[in-house]
């Protein structure tokens, strides 16, 4: 595929759901959001104000909402977690992650969204490894989605950092930075 038909929405290609981890596929899941962090922090280590502010694609966020959204984003997925394991089914609530990226923090230095997600997902790997095999089975209901168990959506999330680190450090090998 020639550079030019890469999907820059995708860079490491669009979320599949596996269906139902296996214990070694949980545990290669929860070391994946265990190093999200580390990963966008070392992403975006030494990039200027203007460099924050550049669109990793036509049309999509900048470097700094990108950053902005990962603890948003997963600030949100922490808590349905956190229901599932509490609730019976329970129906989630949505947000407007697009709206979210255009708050008035989202334009604001990264430092504190990049400590957010550091300390996010120290008590977040806590909580995952503290798992049983039976919790995994539990489910929580997406108003759009319908029901999601709570492997898939760890499998899920274990994507979407991995997406958005690649958002930028694609973007910062297609300028040279």
């Amino acid at each position: 595929m020639s550079e030019s038909s890469v999907d820059l929405r995708f860079p490491i290609g669009p979320f599949e759901d596996p269906g139902r981890l296996d214990a070694p596929g949980t545990i290669l899941a929860i070391d994946s959001i265990a190093e999200t962090p580390v990963r966008l922090r070392s992403a975006v280590a030494g990039l200027s104000d203007g460099q924050l502010d550049t669109r990793y694609r036509p049309g999509g966020w900048t470097v700094r909402q990108v950053v902005h959204h990962l603890p948003d984003s997963h600030l949100n997925s922490y808590i349905r977690f956190k229901i599932g394991l509490t609730e019976d089914e329970p129906t989630i609530r949505t947000y407007h992650e697009e709206r979210f990226a255009e708050l008035t923090d989202t334009g604001t230095e990264i430092e504190s969204s990049l400590a957010l997600l550091e300390a996010l997902h120290q008590r977040w790997e806590i909580l995952l490894r503290g798992l049983e095999p039976e919790d995994w089975r539990r489910a929580i209901i997406h108003p759009d989605l319908g029901r999601m168990r709570l492997d898939s959506l760890l499998a899920f999330y274990a994507w979407h950092g991995r997406h958005h680190v690649a958002h930028i450090t694609e973007l910062r090998r297609r300028n040279r930075w």
